[in-house]
This record gives structure tokens, C-alpha cells and sequence, in this order.
């Protein structure tokens, strides 16, 4: 598995169509799920509907911890290698969560499916890095979320179906087949991205010394941790959405559609990026998107105090607030990544497991905290926004609007320790 194809010009849309492709996996994983919560409820005798989250918790937990575990590994012996392990595990996963006979077991299993399917987002962007950076990889990254965010607008309804026909396993199943069809697709496709040169040891030196890097920069820090805590606002909305139009709008029927119009809106906001982010630059667009995240957030906790509120205030300003984090995600991530051309695997994979625990944590919590009405949620978003705001303030001194600085984009990197070193 570790021998390399020979070596070939793939064409940046193909490129990008496996990118989304192997990063979708993990969305996959996540958003099929939502419309079979009460039908895992009732086959495994889950009393507390809010416990239901921990099926989506669980997953994104153990995915982030896996992070810091795909980032060496790939560092090491290479990208290639590793996605396809990645893969294979995912599709591992999906057959295995078909299996389980109680709530708890599968909430084991899905913790162990999100570990070692890690790598499929870290992998994607180190290989992405390995060949773009600035603001053409901020354009390309839009570009792969596009697609990526397909899997969010029509998961739930594929789910939906699924569970209309068939058991609620049998989405775990269509897991399983979608990722050995991208398995194939790299092993055929996909070089090695990683320059010999660039190859690093595994040993507790090097990669402590590539995390304090990583820590240590306040652009990448700031930007990180910006990211992680607006996405948070989006893992709120996803662990309480099925209950939200369920038991909030009595509207459990058109769910999917629904969640497709939020998905939808974030793809939309990501082609624009794509079309406007090289020309203004990745800091001008997302801050801008950050600034008026914030706004409607606070239009969108006014309104949670409306009795009765209507669905459809609530979904226009859901799928506004969703759309500018497709503004700020791909471009705080690539902003956050400048820095760390040399150690792409190892930054990718610590701040990879930054965001996404730091987002599900929040996540959690929002969703935790459903009550019956849309108010945590709307407060999640106000205080995600505010949050967010102050580490970006700070890691750019104070300033929005900013193109890059050459100290920024430049920082002293300490150089990687060769493997004949």
C-alpha cells in the first residue's frame, strides 16, 4: 500500500473533485444520520431524545483526537499511504456501526470510526498545502467545499430514504460503499505529494517541537482557534437541527429539505468565495463575513423570543448565519496554515484537532442545552460570534481588513529533521 503511483499531471478539477470527495466521507458519516435519530431511539431504547446527540458527539470527539495521531504519521510516510488507510477504515467503520446491539455499542463504534477516519480531512488539506498556499489555496479550498457541502444537502434526505424503505443500519451500509468507491478512486489516481525532503521521524522531539510551532505563532494560533469557535455555532446547529424542526416547528416531515436549503446556502457562499477571494484577499472577505455573522446573530436570538416564532424567520437567518461561516471556514483555515509550509502534515493534523474539539465541545454543549425552543441555540451563535471576533482581533494586532503581512506569511519555522539526521 505504501508504493506510489507513477508519476502523472492530475488536472485541478480532478484534483479537487477527489479532495471534497475524500473529505465528504466524514460529513457523510455525520449528517446521514440526523433523520435517523428517532428510529435509533426506538430500536435501542434510548429514553432521553437529547442523548441522541452523542451519536454525532462521539464521532466528532474521537475524530479530533485522531488528528493529532494522522498529521505525524503522514509527515513520515507520506500522504498517500495514510489516506488510504484512512479510507479503508472508514469504510470499516460504517459495516461495523451496522452491527451494534445497544446504544452503547455503537456509541464505542463510532468513536472508534472517527479516530481512524481522522485522516481523511487532515490528509485532504496537508495534500492540498503540499501544492498551493495564500490565497490561491484559499480559492481551491473553496472550490473542494462546494463540493464537500453537496454531502450535507442531500445526506439527510438520502438517510430519509433509507429509513423509509429500510432499517436504519442500512445507512452505515451506504457509508461503506461510498468509501471504498473513493479507496479506489486515490489508489488509482492519487501520487505522493510529500517531498523527500520534507519526510520527518516519529519521535516525541519532533513532534512536540512541530505542535509549541504551531502553538506558539499568533497568526496560526488566532485563526485556529477563531475557526474552531465559529464552527462550534455550526455543530450546535447539527446536534440539535432534527429536534429543533421536530419538536420546535412540528415539521419533522420536511427536515431534510430544510437542512438542505442551510447546506445549500454554504456552498453558495463558498463558490462566491472562490470567485472574490483572490481578488479581496482571504482576511478582507472573512472578516467582513465574521462581522455580519455576528449581526444576525444577534437578529436570530431577538427572534428565538418570538412565541410563536416562524419557521421560516428562523430558517432565513440559520441558512444567512450558515452561508458566512462558508466565508470565514476555508479561509481562517487557510490563513491559519501560511505559516507552516515545511510541517504542513503536523500543522494541519494539530490544528485540525483544535477546531473540531473545540467545535464539538460547543456543539455539545449548545445542543445539550435544547429546551424545546431556539433560544441556546441563538445564544450559541452570539457568543461563538463574539469570541471568534476577539482572536482574530488579536492575532492581527488589532486590525481587520488587512492584506497579508510578509512577516506573517514568513515566520522562522524551524527546518524538519530529516530522516538520515
Amino acid at each position: 500500500m505504501s508504493a506510489s503511483p507513477p508519476a502523472f499531471r492530475m488536472h485541478d478539477r480532478e484534483f479537487v473533485a477527489m479532495m471534497a470527495s475524500v473529505m465528504a466521507l466524514n460529513a457523510l458519516a455525520v449528517d446521514a444520520m440526523l433523520p435517523a435519530f428517532p428510529a435509533i431511539g426506538r430500536s435501542l431504547h434510548v429514553a432521553d431524545a437529547n442523548s441522541l446527540q452523542y451519536i454525532l458527539s462521539s464521532y466528532l470527539l474521537a475524530n479530533a483526537v485522531g488528528s493529532l495521531v494522522a498529521g505525524p504519521l503522514a509527515d513520515r510516510f507520506g500522504r498517500r499511504p495514510m489516506m488510504l488507510l484512512s479510507i479503508a477504515f472508514a469504510a470499516v467503520g460504517g459495516l461495523a456501526s451496522a452491527v451494534t446491539p445497544s446504544f452503547e455499542a455503537l456509541l464505542i463504534v463510532r468513536a472508534i470510526h472517527g479516530f481512524f477516519a481522522a485522516g481523511l480531512g487532515v490528509l485532504a488539506v496537508s495534500v492540498i498545502r503540499d501544492r498551493f498556499h495564500g490565497d490561491r489555496m484559499a480559492r481551491l479550498m473553496s472550490l473542494i467545499i462546494i463540493i464537500f457541502l453537496a454531502v450535507p444537502v442531500v445526506a439527510p434526505t438520502m438517510g430519509q430514504i433509507v429509513i423509509s424503505v429500510a432499517s436504519w443500519r442500512e445507512i452505515f451500509h451506504v457509508l461503506a460503499v461510498g468509501a471504498a468507491a473513493v479507496f479506489i478512486w486515490v489508489w488509482m489516481r492519487l501520487p505522493e505529494t510529500l517531498q523527500p525532503e520534507n519526510r520527518q521521524p516519529i519521535h516525541p522531539v519532533t513532534i512536540f517541537r512541530n505542535w509549541k510551532t504551531v502553538v506558539t505563532d499568533r497568526l496560526g494560533f488566532g485563526y485556529m482557534m477563531g475557526a474552531g469557535i465559529i464552527m462550534g455555532g455550526l455543530f450546535g446547529f447539527l446536534n440539535s437541527a432534527q429536534q429543533i424542526f421536530s419538536d420546535v416547528f412540528d415539521a419533522a416531515d420536511i427536515f431534510p429539505y430544510c437542512f438542505a436549503c442551510v447546506a445549500g446556502t454554504m456552498a453558495v457562499a463558498n463558490f462566491s468565495n472562490s470567485r472574490i477571494v483572490e481578488r479581496f484577499g482571504a482576511r478582507r472577505v472573512s472578516h467582513m463575513a465574521l462581522l455580519v455573522f455576528l449581526v444576525l446573530s444577534f437578529a436570530q436570538l431577538a427572534a428565538s423570543f418570538m412565541h410563536p416564532e416562524p419557521l421560516w424567520i428562523f430558517l432565513t437567518l440559520v441558512a444567512l448565519n450558515m452561508g458566512l461561516v462558508g466565508f470565514t471556514g476555508s479561509n481562517f483555515g487557510s490563513i491559519a496554515m501560511e505559516p507552516f509550509g515545511q510541517i504542513a502534515g503536523a500543522a494541519s493534523s494539530f490544528q485540525s484537532f483544535a477546531r473540531m474539539a473545540l467545535a464539538t465541545l460547543i456543539g455539545a454543549f449548545t445542543g445539550q442545552r435544547f429546551d424545546g425552543t431556539t433560544l441556546p441555540l441563538a445564544e450559541g451563535f452570539v457568543v461563538a460570534g463574539i469570541i471568534g471576533l476577539g482572536f482574530i482581533l488579536w492575532a492581527e494586532g488589532g486590525r481587520l481588513f488587512t492584506r497579508p503581512r510578509k512577516a506573517a506569511q514568513r515566520p522562522k519555522v524551524p527546518p524538519p529533521t530529516t530522516l538520515s539526521s
